[in-house]
């Protein structure tokens, strides 16, 4: 079996996404169980060469100015399966390069009107930079690929219904979720310790943990990141580098150190202060971590069931219900239970590798 994975990113090559390291991560994990994995994503790095190894993979990069080599590159994989990890022109690449290999794509964060608009308002760059990426991860082409493609998928239950009625399908695409580890055992911090996960930039907001970080002194903070724009990240830490409960980590890479996991280890609750989500990565590692979710957004009732739903100017409010009586820890708790049930790495690629060679049974007749 030969697995082509198709991302916009690749968590490492000076991105550092979920898209790219659910990606990355899935494919690591078939590698290691002997399945042949291929990666094609548009080059994001000059300092990467156009192919190299990584992970026990191949990896492919194109430059998305010349689509050409986009498509040599996906037809010279010549795999059996092409998989999608969300959206983009690629995908119809690998359908036109390879019409009748198998093709699967899982939605990630497909974006509505509504979704567009928020990105758009937070941004703070050039608007023809967002009518680019829109384009090339959603035009008709695209569209015409995802009713074409041979299985529908979804990382998280609540997009099932909202894919459904973007792509105007006439079933719902079914869930199918992202591995993450479960630590054996985790070491909470005797101080009450709250961190944040993400970019440093537009919807996600957060300013907002750093002013709670202003407003709680008594409590550690901890926010693992950064801006993709070097000046932002250093208007942001010249701004709230001073407060003294706060830890501006910068980007780690859980690829190479443990650093990243043992944020988690240690912090009792995960603050997300995004105006939306899909289901981000970081909450369900958090809630691997024994970590409570307060969370402006709730995608599969993550903040609902393992800690509160945020409401805005009520951030504080919010923390001060989850650390009273230490009600953090049993919804914590109650977090690592579902998490382990549902995403451990061992559950979440024997269900891709079962669903592939389900795929790989059927007759290809009509394709």
């Amino acid at each position: 079996m030969h697995v082509c994975l198709i991302c916009i990113e690749l968590f490492g090559d000076s991105i550092y996404g979920g898209f790219g390291r659910a990606t990355r991560f899935i494919g690591r994990e078939l590698a290691s169980r002997g399945i042949k994995v291929s990666v094609v994503v548009p080059r994001r790095s000059p300092e990467r060469p156009d192919n190299y190894p990584l992970d026990g993979m191949a990896v492919h990069q194109y430059d998305p100015r010349r689509p050409w080599r986009g498509i040599r590159a996906l037809r010279d994989c010549d795999a059996d399966i092409y998989h999608s990890q969300d959206t983009s022109t690629t995908s119809l690449f690998a359908r036109i390069a390879k019409p009748g290999a198998i093709h699967v794509v899982t939605f990630r964060d497909p974006m509505d009107q509504r979704d567009w608009d928020v990105e758009t308002t937070y941004a703070g760059m050039p608007k023809l930079g967002w009518v680019q990426y829109r384009y090339f991860i959603d035009n008709p082409w695209v569209a015409h690929a995802v009713k074409k493609a041979d299985s529908l998928h979804c990382a998280a239950r609540f997009l099932e219904e909202k894919t459904a009625a973007k792509y105007r399908l006439d079933r719902r695409p079914t869930f199918l979720a992202s591995p993450v580890i479960i630590p054996a055992s985790v070491r909470k911090s005797t101080r009450p310790t709250v961190c944040y996960v993400g970019r440093w930039e537009g919807r996600k907001r957060v300013e907002l943990f750093f002013e709670l970080a202003r407003e709680c002194p008594q409590i550690d903070f901890i926010a693992v990141g950064g801006a993709r724009d070097p000046q932002q990240d250093g208007k942001l830490r010249r701004h709230y580098g001073g407060i003294k409960n706060l830890n501006m980590t910068g980007v780690l890479d859980q690829f190479q150190t443990s650093a990243w996991s043992d944020v988690l280890s240690k912090s009792w609750i995960l603050v997300n202060t995004s105006l939306r989500e899909g289901l981000p990565t970081s909450l369900i590692e958090a809630a691997a971590h024994r970590c409570a979710i307060l969370s402006f957004t709730d995608p599969d009732g993550f903040a609902t069931r393992f800690g509160v739903s945020a409401q805005e100017g009520k951030l504080r409010e919010g923390l001060d219900t989850l650390l009273a009586d230490n009600r953090w820890k049993s919804l914590g708790e109650a977090g690592y239970q579902h998490v382990k049930d549902i995403f451990s790495v061992e559950n979440t690629i024997a269900a891709h590798i079962n669903l592939y060679n389900s795929l790989l049974e059927q007759p290809r007749a009509g394709k």
